[in-house]
Protein backbone atom coordinates (compact mmCIF):
# COMPACT_ATOMS: atom_id res chain seq x y z
CA UNK A 1 0.00 0.00 0.00
CA UNK A 2 1.38 3.42 -0.97
CA UNK A 3 1.55 6.09 1.71
CA UNK A 4 0.78 9.66 0.62
CA UNK A 5 1.35 12.65 2.87
CA UNK A 6 -1.24 15.41 2.35
CA UNK A 7 0.02 18.98 2.73
CA UNK A 8 -2.40 21.90 2.90
CA UNK A 9 -3.05 25.28 4.48
CA UNK A 10 -5.16 24.87 7.62
CA UNK A 11 -7.78 27.12 5.98
CA UNK A 12 -8.13 24.43 3.31
CA UNK A 13 -8.86 21.50 5.62
CA UNK A 14 -12.23 21.04 3.90
CA UNK A 15 -10.37 20.35 0.65
CA UNK A 16 -8.15 17.85 2.49
CA UNK A 17 -11.31 16.11 3.70
CA UNK A 18 -12.67 15.99 0.13
CA UNK A 19 -9.43 14.40 -1.08
CA UNK A 20 -9.54 11.77 1.65
CA UNK A 21 -13.20 11.04 0.92
CA UNK A 22 -12.50 10.76 -2.78
CA UNK A 23 -9.78 8.21 -2.07
CA UNK A 24 -12.09 6.10 0.11
CA UNK A 25 -14.84 6.07 -2.51
CA UNK A 26 -12.49 4.57 -5.09
CA UNK A 27 -11.09 1.73 -2.94
CA UNK A 28 -7.65 3.23 -3.27
CA UNK A 29 -4.55 1.09 -2.70
CA UNK A 30 -2.88 3.88 -0.73
CA UNK A 31 -3.19 5.68 2.57
CA UNK A 32 -3.30 9.44 3.15
CA UNK A 33 -1.39 11.02 6.04
CA UNK A 34 -1.43 14.57 7.34
CA UNK A 35 -0.14 16.29 10.44
CA UNK A 36 -2.56 19.16 10.88
CA UNK A 37 -1.57 21.50 13.68
CA UNK A 38 -2.08 25.16 14.41
CA UNK A 39 1.56 25.96 15.26
CA UNK A 40 3.75 24.15 12.72
CA UNK A 41 6.94 25.94 13.72
CA UNK A 42 7.33 23.83 16.88
CA UNK A 43 10.54 21.76 16.66
CA UNK A 44 8.85 18.60 18.00
CA UNK A 45 6.18 18.85 15.30
CA UNK A 46 8.85 19.31 12.65
CA UNK A 47 10.75 16.25 13.83
CA UNK A 48 7.62 14.06 13.84
CA UNK A 49 6.47 15.48 10.53
CA UNK A 50 9.85 14.85 8.86
CA UNK A 51 9.72 11.22 10.05
CA UNK A 52 6.25 10.78 8.57
CA UNK A 53 7.17 12.44 5.28
CA UNK A 54 10.29 10.25 4.98
CA UNK A 55 8.04 7.20 5.49
CA UNK A 56 5.78 8.15 2.60
CA UNK A 57 6.01 7.37 -1.09
CA UNK A 58 4.92 10.87 -2.08
CA UNK A 59 3.40 14.18 -0.98
CA UNK A 60 0.28 15.77 -2.43
CA UNK A 61 0.09 19.47 -1.67
CA UNK A 62 -3.25 21.23 -2.11
CA UNK A 63 -2.44 24.59 -3.70
CA UNK A 64 -4.79 27.55 -3.15
CA UNK A 65 -4.43 31.26 -2.52
CA UNK A 66 -3.84 30.32 1.14
CA UNK A 67 -0.64 28.41 0.33
CA UNK A 68 1.58 31.49 0.05
CA UNK A 69 1.08 32.28 3.76
CA UNK A 70 0.83 28.70 5.07
CA UNK A 71 4.10 28.35 6.99
CA UNK A 72 3.49 24.68 7.80
CA UNK A 73 2.56 23.71 4.26
CA UNK A 74 5.60 25.48 2.85
CA UNK A 75 7.80 23.71 5.39
CA UNK A 76 6.25 20.33 4.50
CA UNK A 77 6.88 20.81 0.78
CA UNK A 78 10.48 21.86 1.43
CA UNK A 79 10.98 18.93 3.81
CA UNK A 80 9.74 16.49 1.15
CA UNK A 81 12.05 18.03 -1.44
CA UNK A 82 14.99 17.87 0.99
CA UNK A 83 14.24 14.20 1.73
CA UNK A 84 13.85 13.29 -1.96
CA UNK A 85 10.15 12.46 -1.61
CA UNK A 86 8.20 13.30 -4.81
CA UNK A 87 5.72 16.20 -4.50
CA UNK A 88 2.61 16.78 -6.61
CA UNK A 89 0.71 20.03 -6.25
CA UNK A 90 -2.99 19.97 -7.06
CA UNK A 91 -5.07 23.11 -7.45
CA UNK A 92 -7.74 23.33 -4.77
CA UNK A 93 -10.22 25.01 -7.11
CA UNK A 94 -10.91 25.77 -10.76
CA UNK A 95 -9.92 29.42 -10.42
CA UNK A 96 -6.14 29.51 -10.12
CA UNK A 97 -5.82 33.25 -9.40
CA UNK A 98 -3.34 33.62 -6.56
CA UNK A 99 -2.90 29.85 -6.30
CA UNK A 100 0.86 29.54 -6.63
CA UNK A 101 3.58 27.42 -5.13
CA UNK A 102 5.75 29.81 -3.10
CA UNK A 103 9.11 30.50 -4.76
CA UNK A 104 10.98 29.14 -1.76
CA UNK A 105 9.59 25.67 -2.57
CA UNK A 106 11.32 25.46 -5.94
CA UNK A 107 9.80 23.71 -8.93
CA UNK A 108 6.79 21.75 -7.67
CA UNK A 109 4.60 20.51 -10.52
CA UNK A 110 0.98 21.64 -10.09
CA UNK A 111 -1.92 19.99 -11.91
CA UNK A 112 -5.68 20.38 -11.91
CA UNK A 113 -7.41 18.24 -9.31
CA UNK A 114 -8.75 15.12 -10.98
CA UNK A 115 -8.82 11.59 -9.72
CA UNK A 116 -7.15 10.30 -12.90
CA UNK A 117 -4.24 12.76 -12.48
CA UNK A 118 -3.74 11.80 -8.84
CA UNK A 119 -4.09 8.05 -9.46
CA UNK A 120 -1.67 8.18 -12.41
CA UNK A 121 0.93 10.06 -10.36
CA UNK A 122 0.62 7.60 -7.45
CA UNK A 123 0.96 4.59 -9.74
CA UNK A 124 4.31 5.98 -10.98
CA UNK A 125 5.74 6.22 -7.45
Amino acid sequence: MKRIFVSFAIEDKGLRDLLRGQARNNNSPFEFIDMSVKQPWDSEWKSKCRTRIKGCDGVISIITSNTKKAVGQIWEMNCAIDEGVPVLGIYGNNVHNGSLVPKECGDVIVRDWSWSTIASWIKKL
